[in-house]
């Protein structure tokens, strides 16, 4: 059921792994944690949560390798290099994967649904901002959405172009409309090394664009890990592909 592929990309100037699960269904971009690489999911059994929706054909689900968050984490290079690269992340996601994800599913147009916890809720609100044409919704588990505290640095302009929370304010056009037709669900635990209030603001700034969005609390009994994650994702996908589930 798994397949997986690689490639260097010119954009990242490196190679980057890229995994599948199931033939067939809706693709579900699922991205990694911080540090994580495209098989994460599988070891921390997302793969397994998702099994029914996979075995039922309605689900595709890919991941890739967490480059730009793994250089955060590693503090490679410098602050403005890392920056850049997550900027050149979001597009090799739009420009490299979604291609790679559309010619899987032998179909140019599908719309894909994307998700992500920690750093990978960012990596997942950041795409469907930047490609709403591309992605359809976006479930952001837990996310920690403002980087910027990370890097200890004046902030440059790929590092706003990449930032939802610092660009979307000024979001216009037929970019802002496309996005008004999507929706983002922001869910969260307030238990330990959770916090909700992130997840809050994000939903301020969707909201006063008028782009569709949800924030759900799990309660202070859900953690920032895995666990949850598993859970949510367990909810959630039936709603954000309008699967119809017994």
């Amino acid at each position: 059921m798994k397949k997986t592929d690689s490639w260097y990309s010119d954009r990242l100037e490196r190679e980057v792994n890229v995994a599948r699960w199931g033939e067939v269904g809706t693709p579900f971009l699922i991205f990694p944690t911080a540090g994580g690489d495209a098989e994460e999911i599988e070891r921390f059994l997302v793969i397994d949560t998702l099994s029914e929706y996979l075995e039922a054909g309605q689900v595709k689900v890919y991941s890739c390798d967490s480059i730009a968050g793994r250089a955060m984490l590693t503090q490679e290079g410098s602050p403005q290099h890392r920056m850049w690269l997550w900027n050149r992340f979001l597009e090799f996601i739009g420009k490299e994967l979604v291609p790679a994800i559309r010619t899987d599913c032998q179909s140019d147009d599908i719309g894909i649904v994307v998700g992500g916890s920690s750093i990978g809720a960012l990596n997942a609100l950041a795409t469907i901002c930047r490609f709403p044409g591309d992605f359809t919704h976006a479930l952001c588990m837990s996310g920690t959405y403002h980087l910027e505290r990370f890097l200890k640095a004046p902030i440059t302009k790929e590092f706003y172009e990449a930032s939802p929370v610092h660009h979307l304010a000024d979001l216009q056009g037929p970019h802002l409309d496309q996005l008004r037709s999507r929706f983002i669900l922001l869910a969260s635990g307030e238990g330990e090394a959770e916090d909700i209030s992130e997840s809050w603001r994000v939903a301020k700034i969707l909201g006063s664009k008028g782009i569709p969005n949800r924030v759900d609390s799990w309660g202070s009994e859900w953690i920032h890990d895995w666990p949850t994650w598993r859970n949510m994702l367990h909810k959630y996908v039936p709603e954000l592909m309008g699967l119809h589930t017994e």
